[in-house]
């Protein structure tokens, strides 16, 4: 049988889609596992079946009201404070420092840059114990003060790609922007941070997902459980102990991936732009 060109194209296409669609369902199935698990009874949570043996919509409900008095609704908010506080402080700073990596001159620059490349080679873990020292030491443990403050403070990974952003803007906007009598601070604020709006996205989009799902960080500070984030509150739902409530964790889990992923959905767009344009600049 022989086929015309139109329809060999259309049978590719058919099998181009059907291979995707096969690739989408793995890569969602433990999303799908996890949602049925949420509505199935806590005997039958884990069964490999999609299909839930009885819709069990209280597993919201009851997930929702936490545990020692505590709901999640308190949990939710901590999360949303300590992402959204680290989110804003690292898309600011980090903008400021590949500002004065590009457009300012100071003695060593060149070398300095370097060094804040290289200290993404320097693995968190070996950190852990310094800092948990020196924030024993101002007597920070319990607050969340070592939480947020070492979040807010510029990624090298973030001002890299800010640093590309900005090579690509022209150098020619600064000057007028300086003979029109711009400080250095109206040329970075009226020239330079509009034209970052697709990198900002994208640095506040990474910030926020990865404080979101942070679980060391607050169990090593956090001694009260009114100020547990999300990620250690769904955590506590397994009690070796006790029986564990499996549908009201999956429950409460699915809800907490639904921010990041509203978040994702809606800022895809400068999630693309700032990492193709921030690779391709400079």
């Amino acid at each position: 049988m022989n086929l015309t060109f139109s329809q060999k194209e259309k049978l590719k296409n058919i099998l181009f889609q059907v291979c995707v669609g096969l690739f989408c369902l793995v890569m969602l199935y433990p999303l799908l596992w996890m949602v049925s698990g949420s509505l199935k009874s806590s005997g039958n949570a884990l069964s490999a079946t999609l299909l839930p043996d009885a819709f069990r919509f209280q597993n919201y409900l009851e997930g929702w009201k936490g545990f020692g008095g505590v709901s999640f609704a308190t949990f939710f908010r901590n999360s949303l404070f300590i992402s959204g506080s680290a989110t804003i402080g690292q898309i600011v700073l980090a903008a400021f420092s590949a500002f004065g990596f590009t457009r300012t001159r100071f003695i060593g620059q060149k070398f300095w840059f370097a060094i804040m490349i290289a200290t993404v080679l320097v693995p968190m873990q070996i950190l852990r114990i310094p800092q948990y020292i020196m924030f024993n030491n101002w007597g920070w443990v319990g607050s969340y003060l070592p939480v947020i403050l070492p979040q807010m403070l510029p990624v090298p990974f973030f001002t890299f790609l800010m640093v590309q952003f900005i090579r690509g803007i022209p150098s020619e906007l600064d000057e007028a922007a300086e003979i029109d009598g711009c400080s250095k601070f109206g040329t970075f604020f009226k020239i330079i941070l509009p034209n970052l709006k697709p990198v900002l996205v994208t640095a506040g989009i990474f910030r926020f997902y990865w404080s979101w799902n942070d679980f060391m960080t607050p169990l090593l500070y956090l001694q009260n459980v009114t100020k547990y984030p999300v990620s250690i509150a769904l955590k506590m739902f397994s009690d070796p102990n006790a029986v564990t409530n499996w549908g009201a964790m999956f429950a409460m889990t699915f809800l907490s991936i639904l921010p990041t992923m509203i978040i994702f959905i809606f800022f895809q767009r400068y999630l693309i732009d700032g990492v193709s344009f921030s690779g391709l600049k400079g």
